[in-house]
């Protein structure tokens, strides 16, 4: 195929060349009917570029073929069977990749390093889970993803599961030994899902860790808007092999997604495909030379710490690191990860990537250059200057692995939707949690609804927060409260 072709963005030229009158939504009329004061902020293009689907950028029955040629491109450039474009970001497009796998009740292995759209999956569909352990560094209390013997394991316990679903990278950038996981899972005839949400660049460059779809994963579930260049909410989910029927993945989205995508999103992943398709080796040439020298020139500055491979690759830990994700251990300056975050936000105008109780992270992309990078090194600088200021660490309780797993007495659907009560938080322990608790970033949940609270989870997250932590999906927002199920004991 031509992959300088753009199938959508080419016919949204056409019509904005030779405009429809339309007596369609949306209903802003290509921004005739917009406040001027909102087009000020947004500007009038994006309005022009905001038409219909089906029904404006291609006919009543989408006879022209626009979008279906548009994904048949990407499946090629990135060598899949299938593509499927989602306008409602990886979170929709993995609980698709989830009902196509398995059905209520119906068994699942998932990394218990699961982004919370999972569980939303799990809840929404009554699956049951079958959790596999990451493989969790007690020194730095990080966790990479489950390893393939881990994945083995759990499949001879439950023969009946209907596949695995494993999350590389991760946010952090470590990657699963995904080969190892797909034959492992291939050997049982079962389906990998691979949430690939922080892969988007990965096919693209050898220098970067193996993708899904070369590792032979089965459907592989990408964020485009998070390392590519494409708007918020752009997802793609690749298929190949013949373990997932194609009709019924695109059914699952079909039940979920929305009846009015946003041809905006469309278009800015088509031209993110083409893009890459084009220029995709140069660019990650460069951007992987400027994380060379961003590295290196932090590693130079007294007090931070640049994490590689040889802190988070090796037998008991990830199998590759994204060098993109620059994970930067503060610890040395007497201060936290939340602390130093909100000062570079506030004093240089830097907004990271993920902050924790030790760590913080610049995530790098085709997009940066130098004038981004030195951006970065003066704040860092300042920072490392200003930490005597910036007061110690906040204490939070980080427990060991045995104390943050929780044991699942009942599934999340029944969980969550079961009766419940709110308790203050120093009345939780002991109780199922109802509700989802999700430090985020990086959006793994430390309790999910049927897993049981104990007094460490519910120390972790109550230190947590008054240290900085975000918990953005608890019912209270000040977390004094925890949403938990209703038990007899408890009536």
């Amino acid at each position: 195929m031509d992959q300088s072709q753009a199938p959508v963005l080419e016919a949204l030229a056409a019509f904005q060349a030779n405009p429809l009158t339309t007596f369609t939504p949306p209903g802003h009329r290509q921004g005739r009917g917009v406040d001027p004061r909102t087009l000020r902020a947004l500007g009038a293009d994006v309005f022009r570029a905001d038409v219909l689907a089906t029904g404006g950028l291609d006919d009543r029955t989408g006879s022209r073929g626009i979008l279906e040629h548009a994904q048949q491109l990407m499946a090629e450039a990135v060598g899949a069977d299938h593509t499927f474009f989602s306008t409602c970001g990886s979170s929709l497009s993995v609980k698709a990749a989830m009902l196509a796998v398995a059905g209520p009740h119906e068994k699942l292995l998932v990394g218990r390093d699961a982004h919370k759209s999972v569980v939303s999956g799990l809840i929404l569909a009554g699956i049951r889970p079958v959790w596999v352990e990451p493989q969790w560094d007690a020194q730095l209390h990080l966790a990479h993803p489950p390893s393939p013997e881990s994945f083995r394991r759990k499949l001879r316990e439950h023969p009946d599961a209907r596949g695995a679903l494993v999350t590389s990278p991760t946010p952090y950038g470590t990657c699963a030994d995904l080969a190892a996981i797909a034959e492992v899972c291939h050997d049982a005839d079962r389906p990998l899902i691979v949430d690939e949400a922080w892969g988007a660049h990965l096919p693209f460059h050898p220098q970067l860790p193996t993708w899904a779809m070369d590792a032979n994963a089965d459907v592989c579930v990408t964020s485009v808007h998070k390392m590519g260049s494409a708007l918020e909410q752009s997802s793609v989910f690749h298929l190949q092999g013949d373990l997932v029927d194609p009709a019924v993945l695109k059914q699952r989205e079909d039940l979920l997604g929305t009846t009015s995508p946003s041809v905006l999103v469309h278009a800015a992943l088509d031209g993110w495909r083409r893009q890459m398709a084009q220029h995709g080796r140069a660019l990650y040439d460069h951007a992987l030379n400027l994380a060379e020298d961003v590295r290196s020139r932090i590693a130079a500055l007294d007090g931070l710490h640049v994490h590689g491979r040889e802190d988070f690759c090796g037998p008991g830990h990830a199998a590759d690191l994204d060098p993109l994700q620059v994970i930067i251990d503060v610890s040395a300056l007497g201060t936290g990860g939340y602390r130093a975050g909100d000062w570079l936000r506030s004093h240089h105008q830097l907004t990271l990537h993920l902050c924790d109780h030790r760590r913080i992270s610049a995530q790098l992309t085709h997009a940066d250059d130098s004038s981004t990078a030195d951006r970065l090194l003066a704040g860092l600088t300042e920072l490392v200057d200003a930490a005597d200021g910036l007061g110690p660490a906040p204490r939070i309780h980080v427990p060991d692995p045995d104390r943050l797993r929780l044991e699942q007495v009942r599934l999340p659907r029944d969980a969550f939707f079961g009766p419940v009560e709110q308790v203050p938080i120093e009345k939780a322990a002991g109780r199922i949690a109802a509700e989802m608790l999700t430090p985020y970033p990086p959006g793994i949940p430390a309790a999910l609804p049927g897993e049981r609270l104990n007094e460490d989870v519910v120390e972790y997250l109550r230190t947590g927060h008054a240290g900085g932590m975000l918990v953005p999906d608890s019912a209270d927002p000040e977390l004094r409260s925890v949403r938990v199920t209703v038990e007899e004991t408890s009536r």
